[in-house]
């Protein structure tokens, strides 16, 4: 198993009071000298876990106190120098809601060569809050996606150009990209799902699939549906090619380890979003809908308080001594069947600089060698 260190570079510091956290929140409440701090503490942080023998982990969101980092691709290339050995696991370039996948395809060759090679390119959608501040259209994002998906690997794969691109979507007279990745024939591809609908498609492909915070029950739908189609076509998955996000802090005993883990919390109690945000008409499946209307689905964690405890039994948090965190890790593993890729969101709200690297140090010493040997 491998293990990548995530931080979404949130901006804590939020009044008592708002009703959403994305997309209307005003940016008045940000505090440039206090952003531009939290900036390089959260360099620092990857560094650190780079050092620690820790690959990254960065994404990107858009108009939200949720996540500062909303052009990934530079601080991405700030890692690619500064840090020496961690692959850059950028999960992920939401290029259904960009304008042009052909800027992406540069920006992304230009950080594998700069970081010699340590890419691994994630892409995704993009969530719901984003369709209204990024002015898409709802109904045909995954459409969408899969075309700037294709035009992006072709910009990748193909050296003789330029070649014309004429799609649905988009249009381009002459690609022929400039510097090409440095990984051939184009660095490691990661998609994700948080439901069984969207796996399979990425199965066919053969790249990484990655869900987030789907815990105990809805894991292991997603994982299966890989595995059924890739089974379909005739092919086994490694284990690599399957990836759990959590919240996730290694401490010198349970007790101070759940109090740093309820400041984890941050990130899904203070995400309070009203629901003409989450689910723009369109957007999800009839079945995600439903789940939606039902309180349940991917979002039904977010802004509703929840504990330590609660994310705990779910699957959502793992926290404690080294050899807890290692058990509830191993308990998740095999109730979905395995997996090769953990993402640790090790850091959110006011968790300190200090107690992050911490819990990275623990971690790295305590518990990673055990998940390595599964």
């Amino acid at each position: 198993m491998k293990a990548y260190f995530f931080s979404e570079c949130a901006y804590p510091y939020l009044p008592a009071e708002y009703d959403s956290i994305r997309v209307k929140l005003p940016n008045r409440i940000y505090d440039p000298e206090k952003g531009a701090q939290l900036f390089h503490d959260y360099i620092d942080e990857w560094v650190a876990a780079d050092e620690l023998g820790l690959d990254l982990m960065l994404n990107e969101h858009h108009q939200t106190a949720t996540c500062m980092n909303s052009a990934v691709p530079l601080t991405a290339a700030i890692l690619a120098r500064v840090t020496k050995r961690g692959r850059i696991l950028i999960l992920g370039n939401p290029i259904a809601n960009r304008r042009e996948p052909i800027r992406v395809a540069e920006e992304m060759s230009i950080i594998d060569c700069i970081s010699h090679g340590r890419l691994d390119a994630g892409f995704v959608r993009g969530v719901p809050y984003e369709i209204s501040a990024m002015n898409s259209r709802p109904v045909d994002m995954q459409e969408r996606f899969w075309e700037a998906f294709d035009l992006i690997v072709k910009a990748w794969q193909t050296h003789d150009g330029p070649f014309y691109w004429e799609g649905k979507y988009f249009r381009h007279r002459q690609v022929n990209i400039w510097p090409r990745p440095l990984q051939q024939p184009h660095p490691p591809i990661w998609i994700t799902s948080t439901s069984p609908e969207g796996a399979p498609k990425v199965a066919e492909r053969g790249h990484v699939v990655a869900t987030f915070l789907t815990g105990f029950d809805a894991t292991r739908p997603v994982f299966d549906a890989y595995r059924r189609r890739r089974a379909e076509l005739g092919q086994d998955t490694p284990l690599d090619r399957l990836a759990y996000a959590a919240l996730i802090y290694t401490g010198d005993n349970d007790a101070k380890a759940v109090a740093v883990g309820e400041k984890l919390l941050w990130y899904l109690n203070s995400n309070r979003v009203p629901m003409q945000f989450v689910n723009p008409p369109g957007y999800h499946s009839t079945a995600t809908v439903m789940k939606i209307m039902r309180g349940a689905g991917p979002f039904a964690a977010f802004g509703r308080n929840t504990t330590a405890d609660m994310e705990l039994q779910k699957g959502v948090l793992f926290a404690g001594n080294p050899d807890t965190v290692y058990k509830q890790i191993k308990a998740l593993y095999d109730h979905v069947g395995g997996f090769g890729n953990l993402l640790m969101m090790g850091q959110a709200g006011f968790v300190t600089p200090d107690e992050t690297i911490k819990g990275l140090e623990l971690f790295s010493r305590e518990v990673y060698p055990r998940l390595k040997e599964l």
